[in-house]
């Protein structure tokens, strides 16, 4: 069995990864993004702590960041203590097991590439929408990060005054005094306040799928992150709005999903 780790701004997920690349027992803890880099290297010692055992041969990590091939975390987005943290060492000294650590959106990539969703598919971007906005990317079956590995970040392309990442994020919340998870849980309950910002967000995500249409022009493409979780909230304005594209026979054979499990990062992360 392999752990995959999904390290975020705000919690630590993880799960065991069998062969077949299905996960268990997925665990989550909170973890405040302003904890220093030991305090919250400690918290993800502590999680691994509860899988570890003779049956553990690797341990992959999925990180909102730069990481050099040898596991170095470079700038960790959200993780303002993170500048650098040279994780696959300290992991594999305190555990004794090899360490994979890569982009989480790259992870989710390969995870999502490796489903039922992705095999039979060679160009793929799959989209994350939490804290910010990122994206890995499949191209022609591979894996494609760039010459520096920043291939995906369109949620720092501009776009109305800001950038997506303002729309198409919390941050859209955030920056009207509101949650994401708050405004969920009214929309829920039928508020038409609610009901109207969830519209408002899938026409920002709509505008955002077509822009990575036109960037990268995929087959498919997955939404993952937090905010996934709400996706019937926003999945029909999101529609209208990609129904605009102009090319319509390369709208018409786009296949948009939305990850109905949260466990893609937790695979690719051990690949």
């Amino acid at each position: 069995m392999k752990i995959g780790i999904d390290i975020g701004g705000t919690k630590i997920r993880a799960g065991l990864v069998d062969p077949a690349l299905a996960v268990h027992d997925v665990r989550t803890v909170t973890c405040p993004s302003d904890l220093d880099k030991d305090a919250f290297i400690d918290r993800i010692k502590e999680i691994i702590s509860g899988f570890a055992g003779p049956g553990i041969e690797l341990i992959g990590f999925g990180v909102p960041a730069v990481v050099d091939e040898d596991g170095v975390v470079y700038d960790c987005v959200n993780i303002p203590s993170w500048d650098r943290v040279e994780l696959k060492a300290i992991i594999e000294s305190a555990f004794g097991v090899p360490v994979k650590v890569n982009n989480d959106c790259n992870c989710f990539a390969k995870g999502v590439a490796n489903s039922k969703y992705g095999i039979g598919y060679s160009d793929l971007v799959c989209m994350t929408l939490g804290t910010g906005v990122g994206a890995g990317l499949i191209v022609n079956g591979q894996l494609y990060t760039g010459k520096n590995s920043c291939a995906g970040e369109i949620g720092c392309i501009k776009y109305k005054d800001k950038d997506y990442e303002s729309y198409c994020s919390s941050q859209f919340f955030l920056n009207l005094g509101t949650t994401a998870k708050e405004e969920a849980e009214k929309a829920g309950a039928g508020d038409p306040e609610a009901l109207k910002l969830w519209e408002e967000f899938g026409t920002n995500v709509g505008d955002l799928i077509n822009m990575v249409t036109f960037a990268y022009d995929p087959q498919v493409i997955m939404i993952g992150g937090g905010i996934s979780s709400a996706f019937g909230l926003f999945e029909a304005p999101m529609r209208a709005r990609m129904a605009e594209f102009p090319y319509s026979n390369v709208a018409a054979n786009l296949r948009v999903f939305s990850d109905p499990s949260g466990d893609f990062m937790l695979v690719g992360a051990v690949m």
